[in-house]
């Protein structure tokens, strides 16, 4: 993992690199500083990963029109292709790094794009630890809402399934209530 200062000092580091990683994070954030060590604790030998701090490097995220941190650039052949934004556990970067990350295949063959997954949680439930190590297993990226702490996430949460209960799972805008492994698998598409 190498700290970069500059967008000339992550073209140049991009140079000759198959696939890459650059990892925009605003140190003391809470979620950024899950992201950091995510990413670091999930490194895998050879991975190519920059990290630069947006309060001290400025021209990054302009250059490649990222609003919102933490949020780890992929690159392949030096291009930029995609992001993944927020933080996810260190399982999930560990398969990403070492390219055996699970993806959804539609019906016909080819790849597809997963679908979006939103965990509602709190750090005492059982299942939501379970699910989230169940997506980490799978290699299914999340986003961990922890509405212990979120006031207004946990009101919206009540307000979109009508209950108060965790762990809930918005897959796409549909809510899976529990850990519900068969619903979620299906809407997944996980074999």
């Amino acid at each position: 993992m190498k700290e970069i200062q500059s967008h000339k000092e992550l073209i140049e580091g991009l140079k000759g690199t198959k696939k890459a990683y650059c990892l925009l994070y605003k140190k003391g954030s809470e979620i950024s500083d899950c992201a950091y060590n995510s990413v670091k604790a999930g490194l895998v030998k050879d991975a190519e990963v920059f990290v630069a701090d947006v309060s001290l490097v400025r021209d990054i995220h302009t250059e490649y029109a990222v609003t919102s941190v933490p949020t780890l650039m992929i690159f392949e052949n030096e291009n930029f292709v995609n992001v993944n934004k927020g933080c996810n556990g260190v399982a999930y970067y560990k398969s990403l790094f070492s390219e055996t990350i699970y993806s959804a295949k539609p019906d016909g063959g080819g790849e597809k794009v997963q679908k979006r997954v939103t965990v509602y949680s709190t750090p005492t439930c059982t299942y939501c630890t379970q699910i989230k190590k169940y997506f980490d297993e799978k290699g299914i990226r999340y986003k961990d809402i922890d509405v212990s702490k979120d006031q207004k996430a946990a009101e919206a949460m009540v307000k979109r399934s009508g209950q108060q209960g965790v762990p809930q799972t918005d897959i796409a805008g549909q809510i899976v209530m529990g850990f519900d492994r068969i619903k979620i698998n299906k809407l997944l598409n996980i074999e």
